[in-house]
């Protein structure tokens, strides 16, 4: 081959259409990261889920009044473990990215022949199968202790995704625009976690003001609770169907602005 000719064939993809191997490498990456500190990853959201329940059911007592016609620990815990599932999702994409970048590594992902689709795929992929393997901790022991069923499982698997999907394209968010840890750390404390624990979680929104009903559903987080909620207990405080169109856009705006950002290398590339 001459010069020209090799010349020519610099830079060409030689993968196909999708880097399989690399896009696999990249998401076992991202799940391996987790899995080797499982004490921190997935028992400590299995602990933290039962003293919130544990908590409560001590400070109310039995003769607390129902809520949608259940109790109320049973109304509680699809919330406590929506608010479990996406906390870990956002904080596995979120971590990976920001390490990365303090640390100058993060042109070990940058380099390697993979597109902006790829990279937030092997991102995302971390997040939600930390989502499903925390959710999948959680709810088993939950729902033998309580003696919950689950009305409508199907609901309850496509919002665990849908969560767990949404919140780790807003830790790719948070990751790529922040440059410090103090930076996710106010992010974390005054975006994430008000935006879950103002979403029903511990409450039903039919018990606030209408001003702040109306505030809590442009919550996207809100749908993501609440169609958690009528999964298990079969009641909610919306339609499921509203939720489910409601989270799909949000998520699907989110991964929109991942993949521009990865492709354009925004506060990621010197």
């Amino acid at each position: 081959m001459d010069k020209a000719n090799a010349a020519a064939g610099m830079g060409t993809r030689r993968f196909g259409r999708v880097n399989w191997l690399g896009l696999w490498t990249l998401s076992e990456r991202e799940i391996m990261r987790f899995v080797l500190v499982w004490s921190q990853t997935l028992a400590a959201p299995l602990a933290t889920a039962a003293l919130f329940l544990g908590v409560f059911a001590l400070a109310i007592g039995p003769d607390r009044e129902t809520v949608m016609g259940v109790p109320f620990i049973h109304f509680l815990a699809p919330g406590i473990l929506m608010m479990t599932v996406i906390q870990n999702a956002f904080a596995n994409t979120s971590s990976s990215i920001l390490i990365s970048k303090v640390q100058g590594n993060i042109v070990d992902t940058l380099m390697p022949p993979l597109s902006p689709l790829e990279l937030l795929l092997g991102y995302t992929a971390g997040g939600v199968v930390r989502g499903l393997l925390v959710a999948l901790l959680v709810a088993v022991p939950m729902l033998l202790v309580l003696g919950i069923g689950l009305a409508h499982p199907l609901w309850a698997l496509v919002f665990v995704l849908l969560g767990s999907a949404l919140l780790s394209g807003l830790g790719i968010v948070a990751a790529i625009f922040a440059n410090k840890f103090d930076q996710m750390a106010a992010i974390t404390n005054f975006i994430v976690t008000p935006l879950s624990f103002l979403s029903g979680t511990f409450y039903s929104i039919e018990r606030l003001p209408q001003t702040m009903q109306t505030v809590t559903h442009f919550n996207p987080v809100f749908y993501l609770i609440d169609g958690v909620r009528y999964g298990i207990i079969g009641q909610s405080d919306s339609s499921p169907w509203l939720g489910l169109a409601v989270c799909s856009a949000v998520t699907a705006a989110v991964m929109a602005l991942c993949w521009y950002w990865f492709r354009t290398g925004y506060r990621m590339k010197a």
